[in-house]
């Protein structure tokens, strides 16, 4: 289970660096907004694959707070893109 647990974090980790590429140097607010959304996701996994290595359920509330967290942050930001892109 560790080969898992082990290539299931690489795989976030390059996720996450493509995602930070994205963040840095992407063409609009928009995709930048989306990365972030991405990048508030892959937090969530890597959090669940951390409850799942120490099989430990007291962290199980962080996963819904960063969640909820992640597509209120990401909703409000497009709402207000949209808006400003409108405006210009």
């Amino acid at each position: 289970m560790t080969v898992v647990f082990t290539i299931v974090l690489v795989l976030l980790s390059a996720a996450a660096l493509l995602t930070l590429y994205r963040l840095l140097w992407g063409e609009s607010t928009l995709d930048r907004v989306a990365a972030l959304d991405v990048f508030a996701v892959l937090i969530v996994c890597a959090a669940a694959v951390y409850i799942a290595i120490y099989r430990d359920g007291s962290n199980i509330p962080l996963l819904a707070a960063v969640s909820l967290v992640g597509f209120v942050g990401s909703a409000t930001a497009a709402r207000l893109v949209e808006r400003w892109e409108r405006h210009r």
